[in-house]
């Protein structure tokens, strides 16, 4: 799944790895600065906008996956093949949208010992859902209760859809929707 090539034989362990959330970690703000900080240094040949760390790991106090979800904002795709190449140097993974399934970004994952440490989502200036996703991880920060009610709803999807990772995420939808809403 590496880079433009991803016809192989064996599909890596990491793309079917089981949801395992985890309570909160002091050292998930850290990695996530780190995260940001190596991106912004391997793509500032590409003129990216900003770099945020974003999902579960970015809000104190909420349990997750222990993935780093990291997303950069660029002026467009046109130089895709080349980000691509530079990231895939870096150990990142290239999922292509026909597997991704979300249109609207291009997606990495990151890998260590056949599991996912983190996550990135480039995503172009224009797209609604760059503000979405700080909306919903700054609402979650300023709100305990939140954080509370989101926690339990992971941890009961994650035991229900502990073998379908597109499953637990698409379930949470209704949540974040109802959060982005208010």
């Amino acid at each position: 799944m590496k880079g433009e090539n991803h016809e192989s034989s064996s599909i890596p362990a990491w793309a079917y790895e089981t949801v395992e959330i985890q309570a909160s970690s002091s050292q998930w703000e850290r990695r996530g600065l780190q995260e940001k900080k190596k991106l912004s240094t391997i793509l500032s040949q590409f003129d990216i906008k900003e770099v945020e760390h974003i999902g579960s790991t970015a809000v104190p106090g909420l349990s997750a996956k222990p993935i780093i979800d990291v997303m950069v904002r660029v002026i467009s795709f046109e130089k895709l093949n080349e980000i691509v190449d530079t990231l895939v140097s870096h150990d990142w993974n290239y999922v292509p949208p026909e597997l991704d399934g979300q249109y609207w970004r291009r997606f990495f994952v990151r890998v260590e010992k056949d599991k996912r440490v983190a996550h990135l989502q480039l995503i172009q200036v224009n797209e609604i859902r760059w503000e979405e996703q700080i909306k919903f991880r700054d609402k979650l920060r300023a709100d305990p209760s939140l954080i509370k009610e989101y926690g339990e709803i992971k941890k009961k999807l994650a035991k229900e859809y502990r073998d379908d990772r597109e499953r637990y995420t698409r379930v949470k939808g209704d949540f974040i929707n109802r959060v982005l809403a208010d």
